[in-house]
């Protein structure tokens, strides 16, 4: 039994995802550009939040992921993490 005082949010599983060509291990499948940088500086990667987030799509597509856009994440799903100043 709890008091009410316990988050209603259900568990979210982990999702392997790519970031800078790395394993990164994310809460899935719903999650935003905050949580996969922050948890990409978690795994030993050389960025920074201040870094700009890029999610690599199907056909050579591409969109920014601002820190509080939400994107649903799978096994295959991949995203740059760029410093501001990176302009390849």
């Amino acid at each position: 039994m709890t008091d009410g005082s316990e988050s209603t949010e259900i568990e979210r599983p982990d999702v392997l995802i790519l970031v800078n060509d790395q394993k990164v291990r994310v809460r899935g499948p719903r999650t935003t550009g905050l949580e996969i940088k922050d948890a990409a500086i978690q795994e030993g990667l050389p960025i920074d939040l201040g870094f700009q987030l890029i999610e690599e799509l199907p056909h050579d597509r591409t969109r920014v992921v601002g820190d509080a856009d939400v994107v649903e994440v799978r096994t295959d799903s991949r995203f740059l993490a760029l410093a501001p100043d990176d302009n390849s």
